[in-house]
């Protein structure tokens, strides 16, 4: 019997009357992760994404559409001419292979009657239904509060039944909300950082620093490859490496040593908006998240703020390490990111770095060095690398 993927959005029904922009933007963004696996055209009816399952890897297919943010859940469906006889069939099917697979022993029938001409009301298809069922599989009963499985009829052009819903991401669908630069390093926070601001439908590309040959090219490899895990949920990802190695070397051999890491940090900064503005992004992104780290103390904050003039998303700021650890581990980026190789930062690093600094201490640093010079070299250095799934 046919197959369809039910697919499910949350808030893009609030839209209003922009609603249609938010749907294209989210069929469009289903179609091109689908380019993948093949020739699979989803589309839209009825308020929801539908994808033709026919001779489809399924599970391929659910994998991949899962990861699109603005995706709610989505559920395997039969899907079948709308008539009563057929659908009490259809259901002890599904029945009985809930029972052989996943061993139930109880279920329960829920109905929505989206087609108001078909001839019984939502209460009553799930009454007929719940009774030929009870009827016909042998060892199922009935539990209306606490079922092993759901067993969902929907009415509409034609009829659907299904059980299990699937959790996609949520979110906003992708692009829909501007453009932003994150800056990327090789740690757990930043690209969990990407993630959220990418799934509220900001479309992300990538800034990476790194100290070439102090740092190694294994290093480098390590955040192209967070940034392809990225690419599942983004598309394709504009990635710009950007070696620090003359600018640290500047700060090391004309500033106090206990500012390298704020310097540091401003400087990148600054080469950010740069880049940002020149690729039309709208703010900058960053892993931060109170007192972690020297540089990430309200003072460090501010000062690393007042060198740019673009907004800077800090999605992490408040949470805790655990709880953006669990998301690294949700969205596969955990492991990659604890690779043990170094990253710029640990170049020229103080034995103690200032973690209060004074605004106009580290001014009076910087006129000791030719920062917009350096900023200068630095961009017409980078190489841009662009990323993808398929990479």
């Amino acid at each position: 019997m046919e197959k369809v993927l039910i697919v499910r959005y949350g808030e893009i029904s609030l839209k209003g009357l922009n609603r249609p922009y938010f749907e294209n933007t989210l069929l469009k963004n289903i179609r091109k992760a689908l380019k993948s696996i093949g020739d699979i055209k989803p589309y839209k009816a009825h308020g929801r994404v539908y994808v033709d399952l026919e001779g489809q890897d399924v599970d391929e297919i659910i994998e991949v559409v899962t990861k699109v943010f603005g995706i709610v859940s989505v559920s395997v469906a039969y899907i079948f001419e709308a008539d009563i006889d057929k659908i009490c069939e259809v259901a002890l099917e599904h029945a009985r292979e809930c029972i052989e697979e996943d061993g139930v022993k109880t279920f329960k029938v829920e109905s929505k009657r989206g087609n108001k001409k078909f001839h019984m009301k939502s209460p009553e298809i799930s009454r007929t239904v719940g009774g030929y069922v009870l009827s016909n599989a042998e060892g199922l009963e009935v539990d209306v509060h606490n079922p092993d499985v759901v067993i969902n009829v929907e009415v509409r052009d034609k009829a659907y039944v299904y059980s299990r819903k699937i959790p996609g991401f949520g979110g906003m669908p992708y692009t829909t909300s501007g453009k932003a630069m994150l800056l990327l390093s090789g740690g757990i926070d930043s690209p969990v950082a990407g993630w959220l601001v990418a799934k509220r439908g900001v479309e992300i590309e990538a800034i990476h620093y790194h100290s070439y040959p102090f740092t190694s090219d294994r290093a480098k490899e390590k955040v192209i490859d967070l940034a392809r895990i990225l690419s599942k949920y983004c598309g394709r990802i504009r990635l710009h490496s950007v070696n620090l190695l003359n600018i640290q070397k500047a700060i090391n051999e004309n500033c106090p040593a206990e500012q390298m890491t704020i310097l540091s940090r401003r400087f990148m900064m600054g080469i950010a908006e740069k880049v940002a503005s020149e690729r039309k992004c709208k703010a900058l992104v960053t892993g931060e998240s109170i007192g972690q780290v020297a540089s990430q103390t309200l003072e460090s904050i501010n000062v690393t703020n007042d060198t740019v003039s673009m907004p800077v998303f800090r999605p992490l700021i408040a949470m805790d390490k655990v709880d953006i650890v669990k998301i690294s581990k949700d969205i596969d980026t955990y492991e990659t990111s604890i690779l043990p190789f170094e990253d710029c930062c640990t170049v020229f690093l103080p034995d103690r770095p200032v973690t209060k600094p004074r605004l106009e201490k580290i001014i009076e640093s910087e006129k000791l060095i030719d920062v917009e010079g350096l900023i200068n070299e630095a961009v017409e250095n980078m190489e841009v690398i662009v990323v993808k799934t398929e990479d």
